[in-house]
């Protein structure tokens, strides 16, 4: 019996990366189009790249998440979308739709967590998950759920299993949340150890561990060659991590 392959993929991300990477472009009744030509230029390509014998989209949906009821500061500092970029988004379900391609939401969630939990539910031999958005990475799993990276522009593609996360970040896929509330996302709003940043909170974990790890041994780092001013940072920013 041949290999399964379900492909889902992160609406919004590639919609979102589509409007800001393509120039402005237009149909006869001067509706503009460049966010729906670039997700279904996507679309096309990973029909043909990764030959899925099972696909699925899924969007965000307007309105508040129950990321907003535990944080209320979540994602309060991005700047608003323009409207030529919402405008868009129904255009693209359109086009999922003529290509009778499932479409997942759930009110109050996001796509990132209708994804996740689909792909760890999901029975099929491989699960690949396509996003520009670095956060997915920590559902890869070893020979099961592997994630298509767009990285620039959109064209430039990475597939991400358990080793390519390693090599690329020092680190394994289940310590990415960890990197995330030490270095912090300003995208998201989450503001992480201040001072820290990307070097300080890889070092932390390839040297001590997760987050958790970290702050039940906060008075040992020294012994894990941490210098003393990461330190004084930690014990400053437990409350942000």
């Amino acid at each position: 019996m041949s290999k399964q392959r379900f492909v889902i993929i992160d609406g919004n991300a590639i919609v979102h990366r589509a409007y800001h990477a393509l120039p402005p472009m237009t149909v006869k009744d001067g509706t503009i189009v460049n966010a729906v030509y670039g997700f279904t230029s996507m679309l096309l390509k990973v029909i043909n790249d990764l030959k899925p014998t099972h696909l699925a989209v899924s969007f965000d949906l307007a309105g508040k998440t129950f990321r907003d009821e535990i944080f209320e500061d979540y994602k309060a500092t991005r700047v608003k979308a323009d409207q030529d970029l919402y405008d868009q988004i129904p255009l693209c379900y359109k086009v999922v739709e003529a290509f009778d391609i499932p479409i997942y939401t759930k009110v109050g969630f996001e796509a990132d967590d209708v994804i996740g939990t689909i792909a760890k539910k999901c029975k099929i031999d491989e699960t690949i998950i396509v996003t520009g958005d670095k956060d997915l990475l920590q559902l890869v799993e070893d020979k099961k759920i592997e994630v298509y990276l767009l990285r620039k522009g959109m064209s430039d593609y990475q597939l991400f299993d358990e080793k390519m996360v390693k090599e690329r970040f020092g680190f394994g896929p289940e310590m990415m949340v960890d990197y995330k509330a030490l270095r912090g996302d300003p995208s998201d709003n989450i503001p992480g150890v201040k001072g820290v940043g990307e070097k300080g909170a890889t070092e932390l974990i390839e040297k001590v561990g997760g987050i958790e790890v970290i702050y039940e041994k906060i008075g040992k780092l020294e012994d894990y060659k941490i210098k003393e001013s990461v330190i004084k940072k930690l014990k400053v920013g437990e409350e942000d991590a």
